[in-house]
């Protein structure tokens, strides 16, 4: 009868059964590239890709900070503000940017300008107000943060302030309407907390060569280059103690703008030249708003 009345299903399991035997020992195994094979081949490859990307993880880390670090020391760093020394400008709080790159190339200090300096001796006092002690820990991963630059310090020993003269400038104060004046040019400031008076400390000193005569905005509560006129120098600054200009209040996001120089210091004539300050290189863009 042969497979007359056999059913279809028993015809295709004899032939299995007969294929089987057919790749018993001896006969060639079966050519690759089924289906098993393929998800065999594809879970290798994705085991390798993941090995690899754990593998990178700490290279990219490592350079992650490297590019911190460079960007800190050489182009901008963030700083905390402790003090209401620039206020309205700059608050209790806020976060500023400076920019260390411009003086490389040959960037000069300028009149208006806002700059953090490194203490120049007791300006800041003993009795300065420290912070808190944070848990162990959270101070590491602080600190960590701060030396790489991707938060600010709330205990660096810099001042911020404004730059009301420069090498050879005459700054007194102050003229018949009670205003500060630079080479004989009296300063429309209205940058000055709201209330104060250009300055309440009678003064005239000129600048020498490489220094600044600098001031807080908040003109009543700023222990800045008028209170150190007996010292030597006046209370100026040496410009190499400038650590950069602050060019932006990065924080709070309701508090940012830029920091631009002040219309009224491009009419200021330079006293060094004995005419009209020629224009230097700027680091910011339109006038202070």
């Amino acid at each position: 009868m042969g497979n007359r009345g056999r059913p279809r299903g028993d015809r295709d399991e004899s032939g299995d059964a007969g294929a089987e035997r057919e790749r018993e020992p001896g006969a060639e195994p079966a050519e690759p590239g089924g289906r098993a094979e393929r998800r065999r081949l594809a879970r290798r490859v994705r085991r390798r890709r993941r090995t690899r990307r754990v593998g990178e993880l700490p290279l990219l880390v490592v350079v992650a900070l490297c590019i911190a670090l460079i960007l800190k020391t050489f182009l901008v760093q963030a700083f905390f503000i402790p003090s209401g020394s620039m206020e309205q400008t700059i608050r209790i709080g806020d976060r500023v940017l400076v920019d260390k790159l411009t003086p490389w190339f040959g960037s000069e200090v300028e009149r208006g300008d806002v700059v953090v300096f490194k203490d120049p001796g007791g300006w800041l006092g003993a009795d300065s107000v420290q912070p808190a002690e944070d848990p162990v820990g959270i101070k590491q991963i602080k600190q960590t943060l701060t030396f790489i630059g991707l938060l600010p310090s709330a205990n660096e020993q810099d001042l911020i302030k404004r730059v009301i003269g420069v090498g050879g400038d005459s700054v007194k104060c102050c003229d018949a309407r009670g205003r500060v004046t630079v080479n004989g040019s009296p300063l429309d400031e209205p940058y000055v907390n709201p209330g104060n008076a250009a300055s309440e400390i009678r003064f005239e000193v000129q600048v020498p060569a490489g220094r600044i005569f600098v001031m807080g905005d908040h003109r009543a509560n700023s222990a800045d280059s008028r209170y150190h006129l007996d010292e030597a120098f006046h209370g100026t600054i040496d410009e190499k103690d400038v650590v950069g200009q602050a060019v932006v209040i990065a924080w709070p996001f309701g508090h940012w703008h830029r920091l631009e120089q002040p219309a009224t210091f491009r009419m200021v004539p330079d006293q060094a030249r004995g005419g009209r300050r020629a224009p230097r290189r700027r680091r910011g863009g339109s006038a202070f708003a």
